[in-house]
């Protein structure tokens, strides 16, 4: 399954020096060949030590995380809906990715320059926001005047779709994202998701702010940002791209005493490729043998067949049952033996959903 977030910010944010931090910890595409092969995109294992612990279990010859793509996308200036600076090439690129990583930078140095002179977190997510919801209203006013045609006549779709466009129109002149707007609590019918998902509007897409900080460096009060991060109904990370990139040069033995000298604590980089992860709604399943431990992406709530489909499409065609465990119930018994004799091992039909962590065999 190949998804995708684009990190985008304002200029010198930091939004480079975490991508780079991110391709450190960067695998290799052969395994995954509906990745792009692309300099502006990292893929990006997600951090899980239950496939670490399955590989151990079954003295796998390889094992495979789950992984995002992540894309370094065109730094955004004011204007961007307009045009201004890389502004076409900015949205054009927000518009093929899943979501957004909006890098927040939280740090004051003076020798880093600001577009607007001195950081203000709340004001630059402002601005970034406003730009999405700036195209956006230009796409939903294009396609409503398309629309109006076909509903001066009658036409039944084009009123139903017109009705729905006047919805996002209001909700956007408020400047409220589509993702966070009074429209998102509302249960959807079928034929108005597939107009939201026909006109890949920016701010509906689901937003991850991180907030970038900086070893040294004072940083902002951020209390504020938080009050107003949850009013949007956000989520957020804090990182430091810089030390995080610093951290991924290291051999593993050395980053626990380099994280001991300057007294960092927290993995923000692993929090941001996990929290992006739950962000699309995706959770893992397992497959683990003598040749491979894998971890399987899936949306969550697809059936045991829609699972199937991720490892190949042969699997959701000729579905017929797939044997289920437990990561830690198997871990726990010992071997697929025992626990089958302890009856942990279940079987499976068409329409098990499948949950985090499950263990997976397909028969088919």
């Amino acid at each position: 399954m190949s998804l995708s977030i684009g990190i985008v910010g304002l200029p010198n944010v930091g939004k480079s020096t975490l991508f780079n931090a991110l391709t450190q910890k960067g695998v290799p595409a052969e395994n995954y060949p509906f990745c792009t092969i692309d300099p502006a995109v990292g893929i990006v294992p997600v951090p899980d030590e239950r496939v670490e612990q399955l590989n151990t279990f079954s003295q796998s010859a390889k094992k495979i995380p789950a992984v995002i793509e992540f894309v370094d996308i065109a730094g955004l200036v004011k204007g961007a809906s307009d045009g201004e600076g890389l502004g076409n090439q900015f949205l054009s690129h927000i518009r093929e990715v899943d979501a957004i990583a909006e890098v927040v930078r939280v740090f004051i140095d003076k020798n880093i320059i600001h577009v607007s002179g001195q950081p203000d977190p709340i004001s630059d997510i402002e601005t970034i926001n406003l730009e999405l919801i700036l195209a956006d209203l230009q796409t939903v006013a294009k396609r409503l005047t398309t629309v109006a045609r076909d509903a001066k006549r009658g036409d039944k779709l084009a009123l139903f779709e017109q009705a729905l466009l006047e919805k996002l129109e209001i909700s956007l002149k408020a400047g409220q994202l589509i993702n966070s707007s009074s429209l998102q609590t509302q249960v959807y019918k079928d034929e108005e998701l597939k107009i939201l998902k026909s006109l890949h509007l920016l701010s509906a897409k689901p937003i991850l702010y991180v907030l970038n900080k900086k070893q040294g460096a004072e940083t902002i009060d951020l209390e504020p940002v938080f009050v107003y991060l949850k009013n949007l109904k956000a989520q957020w990370v804090i990182v430091d791209a810089k030390i995080e990139g610093e951290l991924a040069e290291l051999e593993v033995g050395d980053r626990a005493e380099f994280k001991q000298e300057l007294g960092v604590v927290d993995d923000g980089i692993n929090d941001l490729i996990t929290a992006s992860y739950k962000l699309l709604g995706l959770i893992t399943f397992f497959t683990t043998g003598i040749d491979e431990t894998r971890a399987w992406t899936i949306k969550k709530g697809s059936t045991a067949p829609e699972a199937g489909s991720a490892i190949h499409s042969d699997f959701q065609e000729k579905f017929i049952r797939a044997e289920i465990i437990g990561y830690q119930d198997l871990l726990n018994a010992g071997s697929y033996a025992q626990a089958r004799e302890k009856g942990l091992l279940r079987t499976e039909g068409k329409d098990y959903l499948v949950k985090d962590g499950d263990v997976i065999e397909f028969k088919i």
